[in-house]
């Protein structure tokens, strides 16, 4: 499970359609440099992004794993 404290990476690297999820938040999360250290929670905060809304989205990619 995708939880707020997830690292971006983990995400991009753990799901191939993660990028598009981001991307559809306005997150260029697939070359920034702190999607390497920033969890889903800052980077959130960073972009005034609904988490909540970011985590469901991601963790449906889990069920369809």
């Amino acid at each position: 499970m995708i939880t707020e404290k997830t690292a971006i990476i983990q995400v991009i690297r753990s799901h191939r359609l993660a990028r598009d999820i981001f991307a559809k938040h306005g997150m260029g999360c697939i070359g920034c440099m702190g999607a390497t250290t920033e969890t889903i929670e800052n980077c959130a905060k960073m972009h005034d992004i609904d988490a909540e809304a970011l985590l469901k989205e991601l963790n449906e990619l889990d069920i369809g794993k």
